[in-house]
């Protein structure tokens, strides 16, 4: 009997050596398992998973309706121009208004000038489609510089008519301005700003009542005499055609002042 208890004893060891070797084993590649499934974390595939969830975000915020951007509203402009009528005084300074008018519609391609019964009688020039320089109608007086208030009223009242409620409009003169640099452009907006002798003003001046209007004055010299019938001559006389290239040359800056004055 003590024999036998000597045989087993060992065989008992053994298989619990060898169960023991096979849980520790399992437990062993359980565990191996569990680390290959958790991956470790570290600071990269932490910034990595921030930058994924950040850009879900932005994805996700970017799926909602668009930023819609109203333009800037520009006003419609009637830009006349005064000076005197017919081939006599064609092309002579004190009728550089209606160079520059002329130039600005061909500048602009715009419709060629044609008289319009319904606007004052005056020659009417217009976009043949909307484009970057917005709604403007170029006129010119078909009357003699002192008498030209009474075409620039009837053209603004009958302008001002297919305006759309609300929108408002602006008029703007321009006309030759003695005493500056030939080709020199200014702008007045000030209400009853002086008309400096210029009688196209004067007459505009004394029809349109309390109606506001913008002038851009082109600068045709002066004589070196200031003797009422030197002043005549010089301002009566054709441009030579350095003159006209000169006078011509100032549209691109007129176009740049109309586009301040469509602000508003």
């Amino acid at each position: 009997m003590e024999r036998t208890e000597e045989v087993q004893a060992p065989a008992d060891d053994a298989v619990s050596a060898v169960e023991a070797t096979s849980r520790r084993s399992k437990r062993i590649a359980k565990q191996h398992r569990s680390r290959e499934a958790t991956p470790i974390a570290t600071g990269e595939d932490e910034d990595e998973g921030s930058v994924r969830a950040t850009n879900s975000s932005k994805r996700r915020k970017s799926t909602g309706s668009p930023i819609r951007m109203s333009a800037a509203r520009t006003l419609p402009l009637l830009i006349c121009s005064v000076g005197n009528p017919g081939s006599t005084y064609a092309n002579t300074l004190h009728s550089a208004g209606h160079t520059v008018v002329s130039r600005l519609a061909e500048h602009l391609r715009y419709s060629g000038l044609r008289k319009e019964r319904e606007l004052g009688n005056g020659l009417v020039a217009r976009p043949a489609i909307k484009g970057p320089t917005g709604d403007w109608t170029l006129w010119q007086s078909t009357s003699y510089m002192n008498d030209s208030g009474k075409g620039v009223r009837a053209a603004h009242t009958a302008w001002a008519k297919q305006i759309p409620v609300g929108e408002g409009g602006k008029l703007v003169v321009v006309h030759d301005e003695l005493e500056k640099p030939l080709g020199a452009v200014t702008v007045r907006t000030a209400p009853g700003a002086s008309a400096k002798g210029h009688n196209g003003i004067k007459s505009i001046m004394s029809v349109v009542g309390a109606t506001p209007f913008a002038r851009i004055g082109i600068g045709i010299g002066r004589p070196a005499s200031r003797e009422p019938d030197e002043v005549a001559r010089y301002v009566l006389k054709k441009m030579i055609p350095a003159e006209k290239a000169k006078i011509e040359g100032c549209v691109e800056e007129v176009i740049a002042k109309l586009k301040q004055l469509e602000q508003g």
